[in-house]
């Protein structure tokens, strides 16, 4: 093997063997532990109990030597990233699958780089540890340039900051329970669903945050829409489509993680999510007419309209055969595009979930990815750190030659993207190493045949 270096970092054959890319990073020389306790092996010991198992990560100068404690930390893998945006938006994923997440970075264009991905872990209420590196303290009293010069005059606000109270740091929360508002709040909230012909219950994102997903599911006794209770929900842009979801507010009861909001009552605070679908699930009245009604009134899926199979692939056509491939050992993961609307019609079986970045915090489960060429123009280096961590995942790159959902919303010259052939860039990041297959399907018979392969032959394989 080679001994070369290229712009500081060894070449990837000092790393492993040919042919073994999976988990690359093992086969690196642990550290040696120190005699004294230091704050890396704090950190690193600390991320383990919490149930950390992977670090994203991109190296700098500043965050070195704390990478070689999470390397050399049993039960602690360091999954290296080939950008800081990037490396957020995987602990952001992995968050969502695992519950908390973390990523480290190195000082300033790391810590300034991963800002927007942190941003938005925070806005959905995920548990995201995001470590920066910093200058050694040592520069502080020699005289070398510090980007902290002005330090001194900012201290008395921090020491003001410091001693202020703070309820709780987002979005590690121990809500103390409000016992009295809770019960008023389950009690108004079962009165108005008992009453409701034909209720229904739609549950939110952050039934995660609140750790209520088994609740949610004891709960779901109620069926179907005269009365609604939103458990965890956001009512952003995104997931009202442009803020035009309906619903009736005067009957609708909307749990949140920490508060509920009953119609013509004042606001519940300090009743979390979990405690509060639980009580509630005690004390609703078993609704099978709801589930009846809803029967009667249901429209039978329509099936896509029949095609010659030599044709050039439909969107629906398409989406009618992932239908069919959905097992419940998958994970389906869908871009905040066009492909996020054509994800909505599909019915995931039981155990399949619908998330991202998922394949590293749930190996046992093989990842269904669709995404549009836009999106994926935006971050596809990432295939490379798939391959390192033998991910099978299933990519469907919808190649529709700009930003679709943007076309539909405001057309305009803007909205047209170059070009790329998609599987021959997957290729060439491969290299010959590890395992991959692409393949490009221009109609229905293409389809069948890549599907089958993907589920079959390569189902080992990351699959394009």
């Amino acid at each position: 093997m080679e001994n070369t270096t290229t712009n500081g970092h060894l070449n990837n054959a000092l790393l492993i063997n040919k042919g073994h890319l999976n988990n690359s990073l093992h086969s690196i020389p642990k550290p040696k532990p120190s005699l004294a306790p230091t704050l890396g092996h704090h950190l690193a010991r600390r991320l383990v109990q919490v149930g950390v198992s992977d670090v994203f990560s991109v190296p700098g100068d500043s965050n070195l030597t704390l990478l070689d404690y999470f390397i050399g930390e049993p039960g602690l893998n360091l999954v290296g990233c080939c950008s800081e945006l990037n490396a957020g938006y995987a602990a952001d994923g992995y968050a969502r699958a695992k519950g908390v997440s973390a990523c480290a970075v190195t000082f300033t264009v790391g810590g300034l780089s991963i800002l927007n991905a942190i941003a938005g872990a925070y806005s959905q209420d995920l548990a995201v540890i995001c470590i920066v590196g910093g200058p050694n303290s040592n520069d502080y009293g020699a005289k070398t340039s510090s980007p902290h010069h002005r330090i001194v005059g900012f201290l008395p606000g921090a020491s003001v900051l410091s001693g202020s109270h703070l309820p709780s740091s987002k979005p590690f929360q121990y809500l103390m329970s409000n016992h009295m508002a809770l019960e008023v709040a389950v009690e108004a909230a079962a009165e108005i669903l008992n009453k409701a012909v034909k209720p229904v219950l739609v549950a939110g994102p952050k039934l995660r945050v609140a750790k209520a997903r088994n609740a949610f599911i004891d709960a779901e006794i109620v069926e179907t829409a005269d009365a609604s209770l939103f458990a965890g929900p956001i009512f952003d842009d995104l997931s009202s489509v442009g803020h035009s979801l309906v619903f009736n507010k005067r009957a609708a009861i909307i749990a949140e993680p920490e508060r509920v909001i009953i119609p013509n009552m004042p606001v519940f605070w300090r009743v979390p999510l979990k405690n509060f679908l639980e009580k509630l699930a005690k004390r609703l009245d078993h609704n099978t007419s709801a589930y009846e009604n809803y029967q009667r009134i249901c429209v039978p899926e329509a099936l896509p309209l029949q095609s010659d199979p030599s044709e050039d692939l439909k969107t629906n056509i398409m989406f009618g055969h992932m239908q069919k491939m959905l097992l419940g050992d998958m994970i389906l993961l869908a871009d905040a595009g066009d492909a996020w609307f054509q994800c909505q019609k599909l019915k995931l079986p039981e155990g399949c979930g619908c998330n991202s970045w998922v394949a590293q915090a749930e190996p046992d489960k093989r990842v269904i990815a669709v995404i549009g060429d836009g999106s994926f123009q935006m971050a596809p280096q990432e295939v490379s750190t798939m391959l390192r961590w033998g991910h099978n995942s299933i990519i469907f790159l919808i190649n529709n030659g700009g930003y679709t959902i943007e076309v539909e919303i405001h057309d305009g010259p803007y909205n047209v993207i170059k070009n790329w052939s998609y599987a021959g860039l997957v290729n060439t990041i491969q290299n010959g190493e590890g395992n991959c297959w692409t393949t490009k399907v221009r109609c229905e018979k293409e389809l069948i045949a890549a599907i089958e392969t993907a589920m079959g032959d390569k189902k080992n394989c990351l699959c394009l």
